[in-house]
């Protein structure tokens, strides 16, 4: 069996859409006949420590996780993380590296990579160019990851075309994140019939009159936190409604929530935060009870969480940030609201509520639709296996 290093900033149960796109990654390329050993760096370990692998193995499913203790700053890390690669590669013999994001993991594989001889592959996901091309970040050191990759790999076409004209590159793989269609699926009518979605409306405070506007992530400034807020006080004006967070707030962002509570007392009472829910059954189950799901995004890659919304039957409205026009088709599949024009997104709800039902039942279909046709776990493995054979691992 061919062994693959991957190298992530983030992976389970560490939160938000990185590292459960690691996660994903690794399980799949498990299932394409490689073993792979996962390095990911942790906040609670003291810097430097290095825990003994974590080991989950099943006839389809085998890898190894090795989580490092980060130092304060990367000039500490980034050395002693080398240390701890060569000593991996001595005793497990990789044949290929993976980044998974450009910086600091893609920067570090794509060296780790050069010095052993070994192909490596990046995989652009999120905000990581726009973030390291413009101060504080390292456009350099973006410049050289990108040009001696072996393989780039691009969440988005709107990426793959950064990077063509970051570095002239023309062969860089557009790697569609992906939705378990099983589990992301719409509301059953029996779910409907029996009551469910009343119960567990009920069990969250939410009354049956009340229109639910969800969210699910990580809730910070990038997401469109304040044009989230700003769109709860103008639907409450016209209507009860409470705004769903199905994930959490980051710790940094209260202080915008506490501003909000101070300003507008009532409506921030109808504020719902579920907290980090591990279970993706869970995360389904509150993304259908969403009336209207919301991704005021500033800048994005690809979000999972809007690809599992819209596979979810729900009726979405979003900001047209990367890679988004390329999932929501405007008034076919869903609703895309300009950046520039996010300060209306309380009004674009009230458009969407006021639509006859039929027509937003075809709208939802349609988001259904389109992930399950071309955002699936099987449409995955195909492109994954592409970025293997381009690895030429196997030859």
């Amino acid at each position: 069996m061919k062994r693959l290093l991957l190298i992530t900033e983030r992976f389970p149960p560490d939160l938000g859409g990185l590292a459960s796109s690691a996660a994903r990654l690794v399980a799949t390329l498990c299932q394409l006949g490689i073993e792979i050993d996962v390095l990911t760096w942790s906040r609670f370990l003291q810097p430097g420590e290095v825990l003994p692998p974590e080991t989950q193995e099943t006839s389809l499913f085998q890898s190894h996780v090795y989580r490092i203790g980060l130092y304060r700053h990367w000039d500490m890390t980034m050395p002693h993380t080398l240390n701890v690669l060569e000593w991996l590669h001595q005793t497990r013999a990789y044949d290929a590296v993976w980044g998974h994001y450009l910086f600091p993991s893609g920067f570090l594989a794509t060296w780790f990579a050069a010095l052993q001889g070994l192909p490596s592959t990046v995989s652009a996901r999120g905000n990581d160019i726009d973030r390291e091309m413009f101060p504080p970040g390292d456009f350099a050191r973006l410049q050289w990851t990108l040009q001696h990759a072996q393989v780039i790999t691009a969440v988005s076409a709107d990426m793959s075309r950064k990077i063509r004209i970051l570095c002239g590159r023309d062969d860089v793989l557009v790697l569609k994140n992906a939705v378990d269609v099983e589990m992301f699926s719409p509301l059953t009518p029996q779910a409907v019939e029996t009551g469910d979605v009343i119960r567990q409306k009920a069990s969250l405070g939410i009354s049956p009159e009340e229109v639910v506007l969800g969210f699910c992530g990580e809730l910070r400034e990038k997401k469109g936190q304040q044009f989230l807020l700003n769109a709860l006080t103008t639907v409450r004006t016209s209507a009860p409604a409470c705004l769903l967070i199905i994930g959490e707030v980051r710790s940094s962002q209260e202080s915008v929530l506490e501003f909000y509570a101070a300003q507008y007392p009532e409506n921030a009472q109808r504020i719902i935060v579920t907290g980090h829910l591990t279970n993706k059954a869970a995360v389904a189950e509150h993304l259908r009870l969403c009336d209207v799901y919301l991704q005021p995004s500033l800048w994005e890659g690809m979000p999972n969480a809007l690809l599992e919304a819209m596979a979810c039957g729900c009726c979405c409205i979003a900001s047209d940030a990367g890679g988004i026009p390329e999932v929501i088709s405007h008034g076919e599949n869903g609703f895309l609201l300009p950046r520039s024009h996010l300060h209306k997104l309380g009004e674009a709800i009230l458009e969407c509520l006021a639509m006859p039902p039929e027509e937003k039942s075809r709208i939802c279909s349609a988001a259904s639709d389109r992930i399950l046709n071309e955002f699936s776990l099987v449409q995955e493995k195909l492109q994954l296996q592409t970025v293997i054979d381009r690895l030429q691992i196997f030859s």
